[in-house]
């Protein structure tokens, strides 16, 4: 079980019972990316989707969205380019700097991966009573919105944090495991 710092009750016996619990959900997850990690490593899936999520993003972003060094987010492009999943272009605004773009095998690629997180989802949610699958959906839809209004309160807390270049997104996407970042996913209303 995990560790819970703060005075015992209803909210901390709950994550302690969540933290127990989301390992199904989470092992779902973790076995279709490491499927599709068969084409591509875990870095460059991350990539892929940062790049999903934020069509046309530069190289100093991607590096800074995928909390490496310029030169190093360089080279997995590179891979990336010569993997057919990527296109580089010259920027809209500065013909200097270099817009990152998903080719159609990535798409096809990260299709693949939520179809077959998908497939299990479905397995398991058919073994599930109609009011359970409904209270879960609702559940995790209230998760997601509450994820999400704190995520933006301790930004709005925090000293501003040079997450992105001026102008990008300035939010890491909530409720996802710190591996997952800087996926869309996963969005239990909105899965994409």
């Amino acid at each position: 079980m995990a560790e819970l710092h703060g005075p015992p009750g209803p909210p901390t016996s709950m994550a302690a019972e969540l933290d127990a619990v989301a390992g199904a959900l989470l092992t779902v997850w973790e076995a279709a990316r490491e499927r599709t990690t068969s084409r591509v490593s875990g870095a460059q899936l991350r990539a892929i989707m940062l790049v999903e999520q934020y069509d046309g993003i530069n190289l100093r972003r991607l590096a800074t969205g995928l909390d490496m060094l310029l030169s190093s987010a360089s080279r997995l492009c590179d891979r990336l380019v010569a993997a057919g999943m990527l296109e580089r272009e010259p920027g809209r605004l500065d013909r200097r700097e270099i817009a990152l773009h998903l080719t159609p095998e990535a798409h096809r690629l990260l299709a693949e991966l939520r179809d077959d997180r998908r497939q299990q989802l479905a397995a398991i949610l058919a073994d599930m009573d109609p009011e359970g699958r409904q209270a879960l959906l609702r559940g995790m839809r209230e998760f997601d919105e509450a994820a999400r209004r704190r995520d933006a309160s301790v930004q709005s807390v925090e000293p501003a944090h040079p997450r992105f270049d001026a102008g990008g997104p300035a939010e890491r996407p909530v409720g996802l495991p710190a591996q997952e970042w800087p996926a869309a996913e996963p969005r239990v209303a909105r899965t994409a």
